[in-house]
């Protein structure tokens, strides 16, 4: 089974890498183009068509697995995934079919919506109204919701904010060469890591599709950029990791909630990063009369370099407090007292104070 999830990340970092160097040729003649001025740090133009390749190394593969997976023979498809629940994960699969093209759906919606914003701006505000509006839509018809004992409209509520918040995280990091492509695959590995280990291969399987995609990508992305992602991009790789951390229960099969619930923060730790840089941003900006979603230089990665970082280093520093907070989350779920976990809460507020 591992086998299998390896290369589904393998092809799309070949369609990633493959798609890029395309869309660094072709992007300007489509105007993706990002040009210099104002709070932005780069100096010349660079294509913005990041986002398509990521979107396409992603979306491929996916579709060509659901096609095999509900067309193809069974017997033929175990010949290549040997595992003794091999069945039982085609099957399973086969049900979650419907999920899968609806999360591609509201990827298409995203993509497209970030796609219009890259060449010609939309207001912030409606950007917000449409992914409210297609989460909750997503959330609602296969009830995705987390926290279900809190009753079903404070957690779909809750839901759909912390999908659209996650969202919009990863939009609000992408503020420096490589940053929010190379956070996103380090939580992209982390969820992946845990997935694996409490056998939720189709969480699995869709983690190392984005996880490939990503770093086709940041081999292109990685300071001095030669492409970046623009909305296109960072919406949607915000989108997918919101959804699949509501997918993965965080525990393993037959281990009792009751004894191991903090592991429901797990997502929280890995993501607190994007998430603590969402929060202290867009703070700055309220309490300066501002709107939170027009941008400037208060971001965790401009503030290193104010310090005397170079943007690489900067960037190279917030992979390893990412890092280090995703290992502490792939731990949580593992540990057997809450003294432990609060030590691990902790240390994540240590890590980024």
């Amino acid at each position: 089974m591992l086998l299998g999830i390896l290369l589904l990340g393998g092809f799309s970092f070949v369609l990633a890498l493959l798609a890029t160097a395309l869309m660094i040729r072709i992007a300007p003649r489509l105007g993706l183009v990002d040009k210099p001025g104002g709070r932005k740090v780069h100096d010349n133009p660079r294509p913005l068509g990041g986002g398509v390749a990521i979107f396409i190394a992603f979306a491929l593969p996916m579709l060509i697995g659901l096609a095999v997976i509900n067309f193809a023979d069974v017997s033929l498809i175990t010949r290549f995934i040997s595992h003794p629940d091999a069945v039982a994960f085609i099957t399973g699969a086969q049900y979650q079919t419907k999920l899968s093209f609806g999360l591609l759906a509201v990827m298409l919606i995203m993509h497209a919506m970030g796609l219009r914003d890259d060449r010609k701006a939309l207001g912030p505000y409606v950007k917000l109204v449409i992914q409210l509006a297609a989460t909750a839509a997503l959330v609602i018809a296969f009830d995705l919701r987390a926290l279900t004992a809190l009753g079903y409209w404070p957690s779909l509520v809750l839901t759909v904010l912390w999908i659209v918040g996650i969202t919009n995280a990863f939009n609000f990091l992408d503020n420096m060469d490589g940053l929010s492509a190379g956070v996103a695959a380090v939580c992209a590995t982390a969820f992946l890591i845990t997935a694996i280990s409490i056998e939720q291969w189709f969480v699995a399987a869709t983690l190392a599709l984005l996880l490939g995609a990503l770093l086709g990508f940041l081999l292109f992305n990685f300071p001095p950029a030669k492409i970046f992602m623009g909305d296109s991009g960072s919406l949607v790789i915000g989108f997918v990791l919101g959804v699949l951390t509501v997918r993965t229960t965080y525990l393993a099969p037959g281990e009792d909630f009751g004894r191991g619930w903090y592991a429901v923060f797990a997502p929280v730790i890995v993501l607190a990063l994007p998430l603590y840089d969402l929060i202290v941003v867009s703070i700055i900006r309220i309490s300066r009369g501002k709107s939170p979603f027009v941008g400037d230089t208060n971001h965790f990665s401009h503030r290193l370099v104010a310090r005397g970082m170079s943007r690489r280093t900067a960037v190279l520093c917030l992979y390893l407090v990412t890092a280090a907070t995703s290992v502490a989350a792939i731990i949580l779920p593992h540990v057997r007292s809450t003294f432990a976990a609060m030590l691990i809460f902790v240390q994540t507020i240590l890590v980024l104070g």
